[in-house]
């Protein structure tokens, strides 16, 4: 069965997801794509980086979550006083890369929902009879 071609990504949606990488490269202190490409670890090239901040290209959701982890886990280039705001930052750049239609997640959840089979009848109680005294 051959694959099913999808719909190129919003060119907004793109935006937003190289928008949020960008922030958090900038946040864990890199300055330039450069600097993060070359330092020890670093999931991607620096073309492709650049790609993925312009909205040029939209990363996988596994490239995604391995830049997000870079950036916010593996980068000593941070301050340690900075440490914790770029985790929050990472929490929250997965959290609007998952509601974004690039990833489709909110179709997956809402194919979920429909798949879901009602619940099974259960046993009822009978009920209490009055207890006498």
């Amino acid at each position: 069965m051959p694959r099913k071609k999808h719909p190129p990504v919003d060119r907004e949606a793109a935006r937003t997801i190289g928008g949020l990488l960008r922030g958090l490269r900038k946040a864990s202190g890199y300055r330039a794509v450069k600097d993060a490409a070359v330092a020890p670890g670093c999931p991607a090239a620096q073309q492709t980086i650049y790609a993925y901040e312009r909205g040029g290209l939209v990363p996988s959701l596994q490239q995604f979550l391995q830049l997000v982890e870079f950036y916010s886990l593996k980068s000593t280039k941070a301050p340690d006083l900075d440490q914790d705001r770029v985790r929050y930052m990472g929490v929250a750049a997965v959290h609007a890369a998952l509601a974004s239609p690039a990833y489709h997640v909110r179709e997956a959840l809402s194919l979920v929902e429909r798949l879901q089979p009602a619940p099974a009848p259960g046993r009822r109680r009978r009920a209490a009879a009055p207890r006498k005294s």
